[in-house]
């Protein structure tokens, strides 16, 4: 990319910040404002996420790539569109910004800044769950920048309003975002418990989306400069 990598990392830093604000925010709003219908915060919590994702897209992505999610970042080093000496620092930054992100929606709704969740999300279906919204978050995303990139945003934001309600998890689909989620012990939570093996089943599912996207949207090398 041709920005320093210092304005990328504050790019990336702010925009998993505000990804976090988005999703543990709508979920404080939305469980206050539901009077105890889950399946109605779910959906504002949904919409709110998916929106924000194309709006950081959107303003983001010519500054970073907008990639705000670790297993997009590794992914994207695989196919040799994020250089390795760039790849950590990315990552490094996504997990902090993540975590300042759930911070300041805390202190927003007036809430104590640190916290850590009970809520328990673990078994089999959910790990599954995990690792095909991760695959089909990389296929959206691989298939766009190939194909679209015009509509990378739009389809970004519309594939996790739809993950949120066609997998057993909830999409968290993101390394980032599982970690953050958990220091909220609010409707956006994971029990630390649980981390670990979500983070192992979205990088599964990263990894098998990196080999099919190989097969369906071959890199191609830059052409020679011409003299």
């Amino acid at each position: 990319m041709s920005e320093p990598l210092p304005r990328r990392l504050l790019a990336e830093g702010l925009g998993t910040a505000f990804l976090l604000i988005a999703v543990v925010g709508s979920g404080i709003m939305a469980a206050k404002l539901a009077n105890g219908n889950t399946a109605l915060a779910l959906l504002a919590n949904a919409v709110a996420t998916g929106a924000m994702l194309v709006v950081l897209i959107l303003i983001l992505g010519p500054v970073s790539g907008a990639h705000l999610n670790p297993a997009v970042s590794i992914a994207a080093a695989a196919r040799g569109q994020l250089s390795p000496g760039d790849c950590f620092p990315y990552l490094a930054i996504q997990f902090a910004g993540g975590i300042v992100g759930v911070w300041a929606a805390h202190a927003m709704f007036d809430l104590p800044v640190a916290q850590v969740s009970t809520t328990v999300r673990t078994g089999a279906p959910l790990w599954l769950a995990e690792g095909i919204a991760t695959f089909g978050l990389l296929l959206t995303i691989f298939g766009c920048v190939a194909r679209a990139p015009a509509a990378t945003p739009y389809a970004v934001g519309l594939y996790i309003l739809g993950a949120y309600w066609f997998t057993a998890s909830t999409s968290f689909a993101n390394p980032a975002v599982t970690v953050a989620r958990a220091f909220t012990d609010t409707f956006a939570g994971i029990a630390p418990s649980g981390v670990a093996t979500f983070i192992g089943a979205q990088l599964a599912g990263g990894l098998i989306a990196v080999v099919i996207a190989g097969w369906l949207w071959p890199t191609r090398p830059a052409p020679a400069a011409q003299s």
